[in-house]
């Protein structure tokens, strides 16, 4: 199944795509739905073919896939082929950080472009989206906490990210993570659970990152079962897993989003994300 939160006459809602239409869930947006226990049973059984409203997919805006996930954490230096771009040893446990509810932004929205920054990049990648609460899983509770897959631009501040130690400030700003635009179900996807699917980043029309989540280190299983173990994981939280290579931080010489550009992030068998990069002001 592929599953969305759909902005509509000024609200949101809950949809499943069926075919051309996008049929309404009942509830308000993907986070709700995914908190009922039957969730999955209850998005399998409505379809276009019963009472439930639908809503055309051609020219739908998609909000992001959770509105308001309690917690959303990314995992850093999780593909081999970047971690060996950053010059970095293989880590022994995944290195973590946070963005805010604040940070997420629709499949087809602009990125906001802060003016503090002169070191704007790009990171296409693969997030699992919670769909059962889960602490301290095992790698069978992972298995059954995990609703699915959506795609994530893990939109970053250089400058920022470096000024410490500590990442978080490079990777929070407001309205600068674009998530979406489908939660695709693990039966849907090659692998399942640990789907092996390609992700791409273009800036554009040039291929900036091309890989396959083949190349995770940790994969979604054993990062739910890690970071259950520090805090309960609910649903619709969200685990981004990391970024293959091709960032602009690591080519030389470097290359950043300066306004203007067009950002396509696609994970197949999921969709893409189409941004155009905005300065704060609005101005293109």
């Amino acid at each position: 199944m592929k599953l969305a939160t759909l902005r509509t006459d000024g609200t949101t809602r809950a949809v499943r795509l069926d075919g051309d239409v996008l049929v309404d869930l009942g509830d308000a947006d993907l986070g709700a739905f995914l908190a009922r226990p039957d969730w999955h049973e209850r998005a399998a059984s409505t379809t276009a073919a019963g009472p439930a409203t639908t809503y055309p997919v051609a020219g739908a805006d998609f909000a992001p896939v959770v509105l308001r996930p309690s917690k959303v954490v990314c995992v850093g230096l999780n593909y081999r082929n970047h971690i060996t771009e950053m010059g970095r040893d293989l880590p022994q446990y995944p290195t973590l950080f946070a963005k805010f509810g604040d940070s997420l932004i629709g499949a087809d929205d602009d990125i906001t472009r802060p003016e503090e920054t002169t070191q704007f990049d790009w990171e296409v990648e693969l997030a699992v989206v919670i769909g059962k609460g889960v602490r301290r899983a095992t790698s069978a509770t992972a298995v059954e906490a995990i609703a699915g897959f959506t795609a994530l631009n893990d939109i970053t501040c250089r400058d920022w990210q470096f000024r410490t130690r500590e990442w978080l400030q490079g990777k929070m700003w407001d309205s600068s993570t674009p998530v979406g635009p489908y939660l695709v179900t693990p039966d849907e996807l090659p692998g399942g659970v640990r789907p092996a699917l390609d992700v791409r980043l273009e800036v554009d029309g040039e291929v900036m990152q091309s890989d396959t989540t083949g190349d995770l280190l940790f994969d979604p299983v054993a990062l739910v079962e890690y970071v259950s173990t520090i805090v309960r994981l609910n649903p619709g939280d969200i685990i981004a897993t990391g970024t293959p290579g091709g960032v602009g931080h690591a080519r030389k010489p470097p290359r950043f989003l300066l306004g203007g550009e067009t950002v396509v992030a696609e994970v197949a068998g999921i969709g893409r994300l189409h941004n155009r990069v905005v300065k704060e002001d609005g101005a293109r």
